[in-house]
């Protein structure tokens, strides 16, 4: 069996090597050719698997994507084919968190604000959005969801649906929070369509100081709009991991954006190899193959697996502390910028997700407290951390 894989799937050999020969290949120059004798391909989210990328596969009986989201590939072409797929549901959603809620932390620090004052509103409560409403709730913050479809599949009453955030529309949703963290797929048509989702109404409907981040899919949200808002009244800020029109972003709104990263915000090593492990158990499902390798097996001991506080910090200062020991998203801020003027913007968006460094979860730390601070102890273990006493 021959699988194709793209290059930057982390553990392919430890995973695939057994099952057959591996073939790797960078995701965005993975061509028709490569699939002629391919029984597999394994991609990560930058390969457009479809009809022209397929048009020369004679022996594919399997696609997988180490990623949450699928809008990249082609399912329905897939399933008339005949040709399995798989994806990674949840793989990196809690590296996502981790980006969201350290980077709410930053720009609290920068423009002197806390967040336990603000209310939280999240947009699309799947995998990434309801793991970050059980966090923030778990840290006690106020907030908000707006995720119509659940509403429905659930029949949830909003608010008091007995969620951990009320479910309200996404016009109340702008109106009564501090903060909007879009984490929706992209759908195209229907009547819950996210393609720009946040339009240019809604842009301008933005109150002053409201923070505006989009972890989700770049598409959902009007660049251009977004642009003129931030360079006109300049009144409200934004974070954004994803774009439209990646690898070639628009460089203006890089640079009135409060915290630019090239759609890394779950690049976790761990979020990666839950990945690769996920779609190594559906291929050997379809080819009827044991799986040997354990995720256990796969993820190696965290660079920093221990924090200790000492007294006199506050809550806030406590979790930047443990947050930014993890990961502080300012460097891939920094390397965005860098890399962008250094190589052009479509060259430099993807060197910095290619080489991306090394990276861990909120999880893998244990911060250890100088006493049982009751608050501190609940924020930092809300966010994620494992908590004990020095």
């Amino acid at each position: 069996m021959k699988i194709l894989v793209d290059a930057n799937v982390p553990a392919a050999d430890a995973c695939f090597r057994a099952l057959g020969e591996v073939v790797r290949r960078p995701g965005r120059e993975i061509a028709p050719g490569d699939l002629r004798d391919a029984d597999a391909l394994v991609v990560r989210s930058i390969t457009r698997v479809d009809a022209a990328l397929l048009a020369e596969a004679r022996c594919l009986r399997f696609v997988g994507t180490c990623t949450i989201g699928t809008d990249h590939v082609d399912t329905r072409l897939l399933a008339e084919r005949g040709i399995a797929f798989a994806s990674a549901p949840g793989c990196n959603a809690e590296a996502v968190v981790d980006h969201v809620l350290v980077s709410l932390a930053t720009l609290a620090e920068r423009q002197g604000w806390r967040l336990a004052e603000r209310r939280v509103g999240v947009v699309g409560a799947g995998n990434v959005g309801g793991r970050l409403l059980h966090r923030l709730s778990a840290m006690g913050i106020d907030c908000l969801a707006c995720d119509p479809p659940r509403v429905e599949a659930e029949d949830l009453i909003a608010p008091g649906s007995g969620a951990p955030a009320d479910f309200v529309d996404l016009d109340t949703l702008i109106d009564e929070c501090d903060v909007l963290c879009l984490h929706t797929p992209l759908v195209r048509e229907g009547p819950h369509a996210t393609h720009h989702l946040l339009d240019a109404e809604r842009i301008a409907a933005l109150a002053p100081g409201t923070v505006l981040l989009n972890a989700g899919r770049g598409d959902c949200l009007d660049g251009q709009a977004l642009r003129a808002r931030l360079a006109g009244q300049g009144d409200i800020s934004a974070v954004l991991d994803v774009w439209e029109g990646e690898p070639g972003i628009d460089a203006a709104l890089r640079d009135l954006v409060e915290l630019a990263t090239p759609h890394i915000a779950g690049y976790s090593l761990d979020g990666k190899l839950r990945g690769t492990h996920q779609v190594t158990r559906a291929l050997c499902r379809v080819f009827g193959l044991p799986c040997r390798v354990t995720l256990d097996e796969l993820l190696p001991a965290p660079p920093l697996a221990r924090l200790e506080l000492g007294p006199g910090l506050s809550t806030e200062e406590a979790l930047r502390l443990a947050m930014r020991a993890v990961y502080d998203p300012r460097r891939d801020h920094d390397a965005l910028r860098r890399e962008g003027r250094r190589q052009g913007m479509a060259a430099g968006f993807d060197a910095c997700r290619a080489g991306y460094p090394l990276r861990r979860e909120f999880a893998t730390l244990e911060v250890a407290l100088p006493e049982a601070e009751g608050q501190m102890a609940g924020w930092l273990t809300g966010a994620g951390f494992r908590v004990t006493t020095a």
